[in-house]
């Protein structure tokens, strides 16, 4: 928001010398955001006087261009020139070359003589051209950094200053006076819930706030007439209210007859709509623009003999169209509150008027619109047509409703003195103006809120400072109590909020203004102390562990967006297409972009899209990892109602709304492309697999002190046979939680899959091949842990280690081997690894060979090769029991 330092004296007295940084510096206190200072002077110096053309000789040149060689008086006639320097004249007339051919003999025009300075410092000196010495410039709009306007030069008469005007300036007049370009503005930011700040009137009370000085509301200075009923017909039929509140609930209209709207907009309107960032377009429009930005309220002007019949606003039907003032033609939704006419629709309400009534040079009598319109409507419509306006930034953050009718009659005025009109009989005011809100304030709540005692008369003035109107009365308010520190009870305040103010609508919202205009500098700087507690719970710490021991492992911690298609929710967040198919999903009411519109339920989607980018752009060895909540509804989401603010649910109204929540269990998952490490001289990198994938599923594992088992896995976003289940260990799982089974003795309960993504959906990804991933319910592995992690003894007698080899059919999974021989070794068996598969010579067809290192210890002696032996016998044994296996 831009504020015409010249335009905010006019309803507080800022002091003469106050800058614009010191008019942001004052409205800083009171909660505004400085953004920029905007001063045309500092681009432009002088001299720039305005001078009368006295002679010009068309001169047409070689190039085919005519140029006109000027003579111009640049000093009152008969008074001598003051001004000197190089090239400067002393008689007052300066010979000037002009390419522009948009004036005339005796036309008053602007001139920059030798020694100015125009914006881009372009600095202007005698010069030789076209045969002559052009000392000086007669000056276009965009060379004074006023507009685009580069066809022509100002003429004075067209824009407002001349005899005809009542304002006919002598040669030499200061033009940075004369055009009030030494005038400056201050820019702030204003926050969606401050819509009262978007105007002079709005920004020079929180100035009068800032410093104390008296404030003159421009409302205030407007008188209103009364409403006949006999002015133009307005009806007000909303049939498809929102939320059940009309679209419209305040139409005023007035009407001007007998206006020349050909005329130009005064320089001084023109100027402070430029400092304010609208450009000057004409004169009908240019007041509309000021009343809105003086008075916060948007107007629109209709030329009222282009209207057919009485004005209804109402919502738009099924298939209506409407051409808008930027001339697209727009198909109009359900839920667009449209002003029509006999005709049809003739404008957008609160946000863009129609082209079939758009007032031009030849309008005569206006009609006038100022009404208050809903917020939420208005924002809707604005975003459904991607329509942003000055009218409909306002409206969709909600104005003033009681001053529509000031705002009209302040258009009428100007109207009646710049263009020349003459009111139109009767006025028109229909609809019913919103109730304002009532909120009850013990006079103690602020104080005991803010950690600062405030006296009940600084509560109350700062109450009545803001506009609102304030009863006390003794007693408790509302049978909503005190907080807990408000000490004894003490005076309430009944509060009536000010129609401008929509943001106040609760007894937090007044003591938001309260400690902002008493002071935030008022507030102690008094630090929380940490309340006592044992750190992390057991929950936490282990997370934390996971997450580090990752980074640790070289991994990279990631973050993506939980927003993901429904395609790859199927995809990625069940075992099966069939369980796919099937499975509940959140979808979002009002996803950022509709092709993402759900919650995930796996973190491989957002990670594979970050590796994915990380791919494209020349990154080829990923390791990333993320830890995050994923969202499984069960069962209906959401509740019935929302609880009343301002007091604690009660545990069954809380209970509903905790149902109504998805489970968000926390998983980690893991990504890997490329290669293990970084080429060198004598190392070649290894390429990545579903080892690396399994390995980073095992390494969380040991971190939280669990045991997965890992059995051959099926999963439709992983290749068919390189795949692995991860379950936990039957030991490991909390009572009552069902088990599954393998079919060839393997139990657990599935907690995540690891191995190598389907290479079609890789290469359909642009994704590299062999691109591998693991994916764990952290949450399970997190509660399986013990809570205390005992270190076992260890052993000081040597290992004995012994090899076997054995056969066993193709179809045999090599995982359950080594858990058998695991099981028939007994307690001597210290570890067992897999080291070799074969098949080919010497083994039979349709059979593998398998081989295992046994690794055995005794805590108490140093083993014999019998015993060694013999446990190895028993878990050959029992392999052959269990699945056939020969020795080899």
């Amino acid at each position: 928001m831009r504020i015409p330092l010249s335009w905010l004296r006019e309803f507080v007295p800022v002091p003469a010398d106050a800058t614009a940084e010191d008019v942001m510096a004052d409205l800083v206190r009171v909660g505004f955001e400085e953004e920029g200072v905007h001063r045309p002077a500092d681009e432009l110096s002088g001299p720039i006087v305005v001078g009368e053309v006295l002679e010009m000789v068309p001169e047409p040149q070689s190039n085919g261009k005519t140029i006109n060689w000027c003579q111009v008086r640049v000093v009152p006639e008969g008074a001598e020139q003051t001004l000197t320097g190089e090239g400067i004249d002393p008689s007052g007339v300066q010979g000037v070359v002009c390419g522009a051919h948009n004036f005339q003999v005796g036309d008053k025009v602007i001139v920059t003589l030798p020694g100015a300075v125009l914006p881009g410092d372009f600095r202007i000196s005698p010069r030789k051209t076209y045969g002559h010495v052009s000392a000086g410039m007669i000056a276009s709009a965009r060379e004074l950094g006023l507009g685009e306007d580069h066809d022509g030069i100002i003429v004075l008469s067209t824009v407002g200053l001349s005899a005809e005007h009542g304002n006919d300036p002598e040669p030499g007049t200061d033009v940075l006076e004369l055009l009030h370009l030494r005038d400056e503005a201050a820019e702030i930011n204003v926050t969606a819930d401050r819509s009262y700040a978007f105007s002079i009137r709005g920004v020079a009370r929180e100035y009068a706030h800032a410093t104390g000085l008296p404030f003159t509301d421009p409302a205030s200075l407007v008188t209103a007439p009364v409403p006949d009923g006999k002015g133009f017909p307005v009806r007000l039929e909303d049939a498809g209210p929102i939320y059940g509140v009309p679209g419209c609930d305040r139409f005023v209209a007035r009407t001007v007859t007998g206006i020349d709207a050909s005329r130009p907009t005064p320089p001084w309107m023109a100027q402070r709509l430029r400092l304010a960032g609208m450009r000057s377009i004409s004169l009908a429009v240019d007041i509309s623009n000021y009343v809105m930005w003086e008075l916060g309220q948007p107007l629109h002007f209709y030329d009222a003999e282009r209207l057919q019949g009485p004005i209804v606003v109402r919502r738009a039907a099924a298939g209506e169209r409407l051409t808008t003032l930027d001339g697209k033609d727009r198909t109009l939704s359900a839920e667009d509150l449209l002003i029509t006419d006999g005709s049809g629709p003739i404008g957008l309400a609160g946000v863009m008027g129609g082209g079939q009534t758009e007032v031009s040079g030849s309008t005569t009598t206006v009609l006038i619109e100022s009404a208050h319109f809903d917020p939420v409507s208005m924002g809707r419509t604005r975003r459904r047509h991607r329509l942003p306006s000055e009218a409909s930034k306002r409206n969709e953050r909600g104005v003033d409703w009681e001053i529509a009718d000031e705002a009209a009659e302040r258009a009428v005025q100007l109207l009646v003195e710049l263009a020349g009109g003459t009111p139109g009989p009767g006025i028109t005011d229909v609809g019913t103006r919103p109730e304002s809100r009532v909120i009850e304030l013990p006079a103690a709540y602020p104080g005991a809120r803010l950690g600062i005692k405030y006296t009940e008369q600084q509560v109350e003035d700062v109450l009545r400072e803001l506009g609102a109107t304030v009863r006390r009365a003794g007693g408790t308010a509302g049978g909503q109590g005190l907080v807990p520190d408000a000490g004894p009870a003490g005076s309430v305040f009944t509060v009536t909020a000010p129609s401008w103010r929509h943001d106040l609508e609760i007894r937090e919202d007044l003591v938001e203004e309260i400690a902002r205009l008493i002071g935030y500098d008022q507030i102690p700087s008094t630090l929380p102390v940490a309340p006592p507690g044992r750190g992390l719970t057991r929950e936490q710490a282990a997370r934390r562990r996971v997450v580090q021991g990752l980074a640790d492992a070289g991994l990279t911690e990631v973050l993506a967006y939980p927003f993901v298609s429904e395609a790859q929710n199927r995809f990625f967040g069940s075992a099966t297409e069939q369980e796919g198919s099937r499975q509940q999903m959140v979808h979002l009411a009002n996803p950022i972009s509709a092709e993402f519109g759900y919650l995930r339920t796996s973190l491989l989607p957002g990670l594979l899209d970050i590796a994915r980018r990380n791919h494209s752009r020349g990154f080829r060895d990923l390791a990333l990892y993320e830890s995050g909540l994923v969202f499984l509804p069960q069962g209906p989401l959401g509740s019935a109602s929302i609880p009343p603010l301002g007091r604690r649910p009660d545990d069954e109204v809380l209970a509903g709304l905790d149902a109504g929540i998805p489970d968000q269990p926390r998983r980690v998952a893991a990504v890997f492309t490329g290669h293990d490490s970084a080429p060198g001289p004598g190392h070649a990198p290894r390429a990545v697999d579903w080892q690396d994938a399994l390995g980073a599923a095992q390494d969380v594992a040991a971190l939280l002190g669990v045991e997965l088992q890992v059995v051959q896995g099926r999963h439709q976003a992983f290749h068919p046979g390189r795949t692995a289940e991860l379950r936990l260990a039957p030991a490991q799982h909390r009572s009552g939680t069902a088990e599954v089974s393998d079919g060839a003795g393997a139990t657990g309960i599935e907690v995540g899959v690891a191995g190598e993504l389907l290479p079609a959906w890789l290469e359909d990804a642009d994704l590299p091949a062999r691109t591998v991933a693991m994916e764990l319910d952290l949450d399970a592995l997190v509660a399986a842990a013990a809570g205390v992690v005992v270190a076992g003894p260890l052993s000081t007698f040597p290992a004995t280690s012994q090899d076997v080899a054995l056969v066993v059919a193709d179809d045999v999974v090599a995982g359950d081997v080594l858990a058998t021989l695991r099981e028939g070794a007994g307690e001597l068996l210290e570890d067992a690894a897999l080291f070799d598969v074969y098949s080919g010579p010497g083994v039979e067809e349709g059979h593998q060979s398998l081989a295992f290192s046994l690794r055995f210890r005794a805590p108490d002696r140093t083993l014999t090769a019998d015993e060694a032996s013999a446990a190895r016998a028993a878990a050959t044994e029992l392999a052959a029991r269990r699945h056939g296996a020969v020795q080899r």
